[in-house]
């Protein structure tokens, strides 16, 4: 015994310690602007809309919750309109018709985002990660263009769902 807990508490606190620390990681922050254009120097997007559909990138770039995946959603929350999921520092990305759309992200809760796409236009979203009471929850937000495609080469490709 030490102190007053005994080593089944310590054992207790040690591993919720390392599950906080496997669930909350490092948050990864964009560098400069100025840093972000010498980066992305000659660095080509995976996929470019075609001139009559748009692009949504979605991309998790922090290690938070990698062990929790989010999948991500097309207009509604049907398990028809996945188009992928994401873990930890990955992105994924689809086509879409020009006009007005809802992404969302399931994690331990729902997120979700709006969005008005124009045909060849590419729009990039942000999954954040945050601890959650069972697992990661998650939010979205809207990412500048410039910004979006450092996320997109700075994370490797998560799982896409052909549709």
């Amino acid at each position: 015994m030490v102190g007053n807990m005994t080593f089944k508490g310590i054992g207790k606190m040690l591993l919720a310690f390392v599950a906080l620390a496997l669930i909350t990681g490092c948050a990864a922050k964009a560098p400069s602007s100025a840093n972000i254009q010498n980066e992305l120097q000659g660095f080509k997007l995976p996929q470019q809309p075609s001139a009559d559909e748009g692009m949504v990138y979605v991309v998790r770039p922090e290690m938070t919750g990698t062990l929790v995946r989010f999948n991500v959603f097309l207009n509604d929350q049907e398990d028809a309109s996945e188009v992928g999921h994401t873990r930890g520092s990955e992105h994924i990305y689809f086509p879409v018709e020009p006009g007005q759309h809802t992404i969302y992200s399931k994690a331990e809760n729902w997120a979700s985002v709006d969005v008005d796409v124009s045909p060849g236009e590419t729009v990039f979203i942000r999954q954040h990660a945050k601890m959650g009471l069972i697992m990661a929850r998650n939010s979205l937000s809207l990412l500048e263009a410039m910004e979006g495609e450092y996320f997109v080469k700075e994370t490797s490709p998560g799982t896409m769902i052909n549709r």
